[in-house]
């Protein structure tokens, strides 16, 4: 049973666990269906208010999931069921997902990444999983609809015809890229995989994962690339903090809180 969406923040989340999107891939795989797989994190509750296109991405979405633990505090004060099961990073969840791929005979592309990157992911993803069929490319082409770049990927994709397809070239880009393709992607599950496939190459190295469970991660993250996501991480959560005290304050007076 899919489980229902919970709004808050200005987003809409249902409650997933691992094996929930797991089995939501395998019904995908098993009916025909082409999904979208999205997720959400005080990034994207930051950019949600900013940018119609990433909007429309989530409301086609057949999917969206935590991804930011955060989240789960925040939306349990505002009412929502969430726990620690609920927040499923790409960090945890490949190695299950991969697994499942193994177990179940799941074409998997992963695109994304710099040149060389991907297929060393995939390298590591084979030796943990020898049965794993596993392709790659990398996110460095002209993302621009109709360009021969993207007309070359997507080609490249069908011929692959995955059942599984990893899309990772950071937020919103990523989004962007998906709600203008849609229509081309085959794959039973796209999924929006970030820097995914930088963690399992190790070209940055993954947070311990007692972290996440104490909301530290994101200083992991941001030590090992301040550059990139100083904004991130020092300056965007300040309004979404403001978006919350509002939305909290809002169900004090009703009495929901």
């Amino acid at each position: 049973m899919k489980p229902e969406p919970h709004a808050f923040l200005g987003v809409r989340v249902g409650a997933y666990t691992v094996d929930d999107l797991n089995a939501a891939i395998a019904d995908a795989v098993a009916t025909g269906r082409h999904i979208i797989i999205a997720n959400h994190n005080l990034h994207s509750v930051a950019l949600m208010r900013g940018d119609a296109t990433f909007r429309a991405f989530y409301e086609a979405a057949d999917v969206t999931h935590v991804d930011g633990m955060p989240l789960v505090p925040l939306g349990r004060l505002l009412g929502a069921p969430l726990t620690r099961a609920h927040r499923v990073a790409y960090t945890d969840w490949v190695p299950s997902l991969m697994a499942e791929a193994e177990r179940r005979g799941w074409r998997v592309f992963a695109l994304g990444g710099r040149p060389g990157v991907g297929e060393r992911a995939a390298q590591v993803l084979r030796e943990r999983h020898p049965g794993l069929t596993i392709a790659t490319a990398h996110g460095y082409f002209d993302h621009t609809a109709g360009s021969a770049d993207t007309a070359a990927v997507l080609a490249t994709i069908d011929a692959f015809a995955p059942h599984v397809l990893l899309v990772g070239f950071g937020m919103p880009l990523q989004e962007h890229w998906v709600h203008a393709h849609r229509s081309r992607l085959t794959a039973n599950a796209t999924l929006m995989a970030g820097a995914a496939l930088d963690y399992v190459a190790g070209v940055v190295p993954t947070p311990p994962r007692w972290a996440g469970r104490f909301l530290l991660e994101w200083a992991f993250r941001l030590a090992a690339e301040p550059r990139r996501l100083a904004h991130r991480y020092l300056i965007e959560p300040w309004p979404v903090l403001g978006l919350f005290t509002r939305e909290w304050v809002a169900r004090m007076r009703r009495g929901g809180v």
